[in-house]
């Protein structure tokens, strides 16, 4: 391990820590998480999914922090997708088991209020599997879009705040990484599984885990944008 990277860990464990030794800390985050569920989803993946880029940004690169690529944009765009992942979850969590009693398992709602049982894996297995081939894709689209906004305009806030060419990227994105690697592969056999562990969770900490798979998401991008330079070679 490099010293910046030690640097680096210390410093999150600094930042994190306080929430796991003082019982104030986690009692004041769980009841403003309680009463302000759509502002507490914005700041969990304003800092953990860029937290996430930042250690992608280090595999790419061997940087954390690197000229042009915008954290404070991709802060705010990360909080912009934490209240429609928030609105996700209400929707599909409250929706999948509707349909599931209207398809004959009666006791689907039910059962996400009970106990852990094979029952309720399937149910929250169901819930994770619609919401990710529903909306994860245009979550992830929308993503990319913005991504290459911000890198565009160099990762500064005025040039984030011009216009978004919305035509002109959806064009030249890299479809066959997004489709064979981010789609295919990331949704199947990670997004789906860990979003079915996510439902298992109180509805309180729901959000909170999927901010911290955020940074799981930093270091599939990484991936992804190796993955496009070396099809471009």
């Amino acid at each position: 391990m490099k010293k910046k990277d030690l640097i680096f860990a210390l410093a999150v464990i600094a930042i994190f820590s306080p929430f796991f030794w003082s019982n104030t800390t986690y009692e004041t985050y769980t009841g403003f998480n309680v009463q302000h569920g759509m502002i507490m989803a914005f700041i969990k993946f304003a800092i953990l999914a860029t937290l996430g880029e930042v250690i992608g940004l280090r595999i790419k690169t061997g940087q954390y922090i690197q000229k042009g690529f915008g954290v404070i944009p991709r802060a705010i765009v990360w909080g912009f997708i934490g209240l429609t992942i928030k609105m996700a979850f209400i929707i599909f969590a409250t929706g999948t088991p509707e349909f599931l009693a209207y398809l004959g398992l009666n006791d689907a709602k039910t059962l996400m209020q009970g106990d852990l049982t094979w029952n309720k894996v399937l149910v929250a297995f169901c819930i994770s599997a619609a919401m990710n081939v529903i909306y994860a894709p245009v979550m992830m689209t929308f993503h990319k879009i913005t991504d290459t906004h911000i890198v565009d305009n160099n990762g500064t806030l005025k040039g984030f705040f011009s216009p978004i060419q919305f035509k002109e990227i959806f064009a030249k994105l890299d479809w066959k990484v997004q489709w064979n690697f981010v789609f295919k592969k990331t949704i199947p056999f990670f997004w789906i599984p860990a979003h079915t562990i996510t439902f298992l969770l109180p509805p309180e900490f729901r959000v909170l885990f999927a901010a911290l798979l955020g940074i799981m998401l930093g270091v599939f991008l990484a991936v992804a944008a190796q993955l496009g330079k070396k099809q471009e070679v």
